[in-house]
C-alpha cells in the first residue's frame, strides 16, 4: 500500500477528572492559553483523516470549533478504557488511529506530525514519543490492535496493548519537555517558571 493512502485517525482523550489537579484541568492556563487549547493546537489536522475529541462541556465546543468531530464521554468515572473506545469507535474504517493526551502542553504540532510520518514508514508497528528510552505520549495503534483497544477495561489505556506487545513497537525521540503532563497545580507552576 502507498504510504500516503494510508488512513489515520487522531483521538484526543480530554474526559479525565482531574482528580489529582483538583479542579478544571483543561481550562487551566500556561502563557496565556489553557490545556485545552494547546493540546487541540498540538494536533497536526493534515495529518489525519478525521480527528475526533472524547470530553464533555466546553471540550466539545472546542473540539466543534476546530472542525474536529465531538464525542461525549458522560461517565468519566468508568476510566481511561471508556475514552479509548468511545474515540476508537468513531475511527474503525481507519488503517491506524494516534491516541494522544491532552495535558502534556509543551507537546509540539511537529513532533506529532513526525510521529505520524514514522509509522506512515512502519505501519505494521506501534509507534510511540519516548525520552531516554522511557516511552510516554502520544502512540500511534495500526488496525491489527483494535480489537485489545475495544476490550481494555477500567481506567486502563493503550499502554496494556503495549505492554502486551512490546516487540511491536517503536519509539521515536522526543523532548523531556514534551513528554510532561500535568498532573498536579505543582507541575503546572513548574512549567510556567521555565
Amino acid at each position: 500500500m502507498e504510504q500516503k493512502a494510508l488512513r489515520i485517525g487522531c483521538v484526543v482523550m480530554a474526559a479525565g477528572q482531574s482528580r489529582r489537579f483538583g479542579g478544571d484541568k483543561l481550562g487551566a492556563v500556561l502563557e496565556g492559553e489553557t490545556l485545552l487549547e494547546r493540546a487541540l493546537e498540538a494536533v497536526p489536522a493534515e495529518e489525519f483523516c478525521r480527528v475526533v475529541v472524547v470530553g464533555r462541556g466546553t471540550v466539545l465546543e472546542q473540539a466543534a470549533k476546530r472542525g474536529f468531530e465531538a464525542v461525549e464521554n458522560d461517565r468519566p468515572e468508568e476510566g481511561l478504557s471508556r475514552t479509548v473506545r468511545l474515540g476508537l469507535e468513531r475511527l474503525l474504517d481507519m488503517d491506524g488511529v494516534l491516541f494522544q493526551v491532552a495535558d502534556q502542553p509543551r507537546l509540539r504540532r511537529e513532533t506529532v506530525a513526525a510521529l505520524t510520518e514514522l509509522w506512515r514508514a512502519h505501519p505494521d508497528r506501534i509507534v510511540g514519543l519516548s525520552f531516554r528510552g522511557i516511552r510516554g505520549n502520544p502512540c500511534l495503534f495500526p488496525h491489527r490492535f483494535f480489537r485489545e483497544l475495544l476490550q481494555l477495561e477500567g481506567d486502563t489505556g493503550g499502554g496494556r496493548v503495549i505492554r502486551s506487545h512490546p516487540e511491536d513497537l517503536l519509539t521515536l525521540e522526543a523532548t523531556e519537555e514534551e513528554l510532561l503532563d500535568v498532573d498536579d497545580r505543582e507541575t503546572l507552576a513548574r512549567l510556567a517558571e521555565q
